[in-house]
């Protein structure tokens, strides 16, 4: 079993201390994924995919459980259309299949969000681009791994 890919490529040449997690049972949702990694739901970032327009995408980076408040999506990004990317779209912009979707070692730049909350705790879990595998890490890590990353409030505070 290798546990190399993109994600965990771009950490190494940064020389950005992580550890890769491989799952041996399988995931039924996020709760799990974190329960199995021995982390709060809140410690799992989801990397998720946006449609801004044709051809255009955004990613958003989310802590745990919390959804993305469309509002805000729209009005940051300056569009009155925001929508999910579809599958075949993550795979051919990401090189990575949903659920495993990872915002490092991306084939070329995007645009990232993330909500402020995914930096509260110390320690996190990203996708490595790898479905099972995780790639455990601290927060300012992945900041320093991501500096063009734009941190604000998107959450979606119903």
């Amino acid at each position: 079993m290798i546990n190399q890919t993109p994600a965990t490529l771009v950490l190494d040449r940064l020389q950005l201390p992580y550890t890769v997690f491989r799952h041996t049972e399988s995931v039924s949702s996020l709760e799990d994924a974190a329960s199995q990694r021995r982390q709060a739901p809140a410690q799992v970032v989801r990397s998720i995919l946006f449609r801004v327009g044709e051809g255009h995408f955004v990613m958003g980076l989310m802590a745990g459980p919390a959804q993305i408040s469309w509002a805000v999506l729209r009005k940051t990004l300056g569009q009155s259309r925001v929508t999910m990317a579809a599958e075949q779209e993550v795979l051919a912009v990401t090189g990575y299949r949903i659920g495993a979707v990872s915002p490092l070692g991306l084939p070329t730049p995007l645009r990232m969000l993330a909500d402020e909350s995914v930096f509260l705790p110390e320690e996190i879990s990203i996708g490595s681009g790898e479905r099972g595998l995780a790639i455990i890490l601290r927060s300012a890590d992945l900041r320093k791994a991501l500096p063009d990353l734009e941190i604000g409030q998107f959450a979606d505070n119903r």
